[in-house]
């Protein structure tokens, strides 16, 4: 009784095992035949055998595929087995495609290479796309999502469905449903299924789902149109018009972005201006190479960062701002003191007498140096930007110096206000003659005014050090536009200052992209001509010396 129990046992063991074993050995007999399948037969069975390989979401498919794309995968002369060959010296490694089993060595003529074409390796990119969508490694299935949106296979579609379903990173997922939409509008045969692919791709207003949405549309030679679903054309119709009116209103932000940024630029660049040429009445043409100079010494201070506390970089700007502000004031007092001063009341004089310092300190860069622009980098915390729909970008290094602008320009109206020379400067200027008997030291009022200008424009230079070239004649591309900012907005007055530069900012960037930067320019300057002729003292006239004389 005993041995038939026994025998009973041993014989559902036996039972179970083979009930256990049989379906793995038939899923690796079938996943063998899918992997021969790879090997015969025209470039269009070899596509869809990689197709249905990847269709399997089995791990083991990636080394096969990667093989049969880097030419490694061979079929042998001797038995037909399907194996993966490394070379190792004057021989060829061997391992089972299946398995990654090594199996021995052999030359080149033992083997038979598979051959692809183009649409072969499109195929086994989308392949290899979609069986990393399982990835554990983030990275790895978003560049998966990627490759499978621009593979467009419809076999791809289930492994999709169960990466969406699994996905935790909300972006991943994004890019993800956005694949599958763009695969099923371009694959699917259900109407239904297609308007709704259109309804999601257009939730992505970006120019490669454009071009997706925008071949829905796409003409015949004789005027009918490639796509014969008149509801899934009515929906592309509408998600385009959609889609370009979502792009319409960020490029309008990304316009504004720039013109704000133009505009910050200008303001440092004309906000010493308006205190040398609307406070002082200088005609400074030199004033350019103040910025040129802070530009210089931001260089200067970063290679000295680098030499010496290379760890610190990112620290660099921090001490190039006052180092370019004392290096600028310094050059700007010695002009005032050695020159400016005796051409006070004759503004032609200043402008030529300005217009040769700046030749021979433009000469005076170029000798140490050299003609050509030097490489200034961006902190860390200045590079990158912020992404927005429709690739606009809010670069980092821009929005610092939309701040940067603005702190100077309030730092300069609290010295102006509520300091001893910022009084004694309003008293110079308003009260022209009346401040020398009132004990004020009226030459180096001036002095440390026009200093001030010019250590203000070589803090400029730093900012622009960070968005333009650094070169001798950087000065001069803002130099015109800069008396354009104090003259619109008002000789001497900073609000006015501040008003004008944006301004001017904004339009010229909202022009540009119908006139063309040089027509644009062109169109601000007649404009700020005619404005003149109305409003010959700007925006926010102020009475001063300037005004007086």
């Amino acid at each position: 009784m005993t041995g038939i129990k026994g025998s009973f046992v041993a014989l559902i063991l036996a039972v179970s095992a083979i009930w256990l074993i049989a379906p793995s050995q038939a899923q690796a007999q079938d996943f063998d035949a899918q992997v021969r399948a790879l090997t015969t037969g025209g470039y269009s069975a070899k596509a869809r055998a990689v197709t249905a390989l990847a269709a399997t979401a089995d791990p083991r498919a990636i080394p096969v595929l990667e093989a049969l794309l880097e030419k490694k995968l061979y079929t042998r002369n001797s038995d037909g087995a399907v194996v993966i060959a490394e070379e190792k010296g004057s021989v060829l490694l061997l391992r089972r495609a299946v398995d990654l089993t090594e199996i021995g060595e052999a030359s080149t003529s033992d083997l038979k290479s598979v051959r692809v074409n183009n649409r072969m390796r499109r195929a086994i990119r989308g392949a290899l796309g979609a069986l990393t969508l399982l990835s554990t490694d983030p990275a790895k299935r978003r560049s998966a999502a990627e490759a499978v949106f621009k593979a467009k296979d419809a076999a791809m579609v289930p492994i999709l469905d169960r990466a969406i379903a699994r996905e935790t990173d909300a972006k991943i997922k994004t890019i993800m449903q956005k694949a599958l939409a763009s695969t099923q509008l371009t694959t699917s045969k259900d109407t239904e299924v297609r308007v709704a692919a259109v309804a999601k791709l257009a939730e992505f207003v970006e120019q490669d789902v454009q071009s997706v949405i925008g071949s829905i549309l796409v003409k015949n030679g004789d005027g009918s149109f490639v796509e014969t679903d008149v509801k899934v054309r009515a929906a592309a119709s509408v998600a385009l018009e959609r889609m370009e009116s979502t792009l319409a209103s960020y490029r309008m932000i990304g316009d504004l972005f720039r013109g704000i940024s133009l505009g910050s630029v200008l303001l440092l660049a004309a906000v010493g201006l308006a205190i040398t040429f609307g406070v002082m009445g200088v005609i400074n043409m030199a004033h350019g190479e103040m910025l040129m100079l802070g530009a210089y010494t931001t260089f200067v201070i970063q290679n000295l960062f680098k030499s010496y506390m290379p760890s610190a970089f990112d620290y660099s700007l921090t001490v190039a701002v006052p180092m370019a502000f004392l290096v600028a004031g310094a050059v700007g007092v010695a002009m005032e003191r050695g020159i400016i001063r005796h051409l006070y009341g004759r503004p032609l004089e200043t402008l030529l007498a300005t217009w040769g310092i700046s030749l021979i300190l433009r000469q005076f860069v170029r000798s140490i140096f050299g003609p050509t622009n030097r490489e200034v980098g961006n902190p860390e915390w200045m590079s990158g930007g912020i992404e927005l729909v429709g690739g606009v970008v809010l670069t980092y290094n821009r929005i610092w110096i939309i701040v940067f602008s603005l702190l100077v320009l309030g730092a300069l109206v609290l010295v102006l206000r509520y300091t001893a020379f910022g009084l004694q400067m309003r008293a110079r200027l308003l009260f022209c003659r009346m401040a020398s008997t009132m004990g004020i030291r009226t030459n180096w009022v001036d002095a440390l005014t026009f200093g001030l200008g010019s250590g203000i424009a070589g803090m400029a230079g730093v900012a622009l050090s960070q968005v333009d070239n650094v070169g001798p004649n950087l000065g001069q591309a803002y130099i015109v536009d800069s008396f354009m900012v104090v003259v619109f907005g008002g000789v001497g007055n900073l609000w006015g200052t501040l008003v004008g530069a944006f301004s001017l900012g904004i339009i010229n960037k909202f022009l540009e992209p119908f006139a063309g930067a040089v027509l644009g320019k062109i169109l601000v300057l007649i404009v700020i001509i005619l404005f003149i002729q109305k409003r010959p003292r700007g925006l926010f006239a102020l009475k001063g010396r300037a005004v007086e004389n």
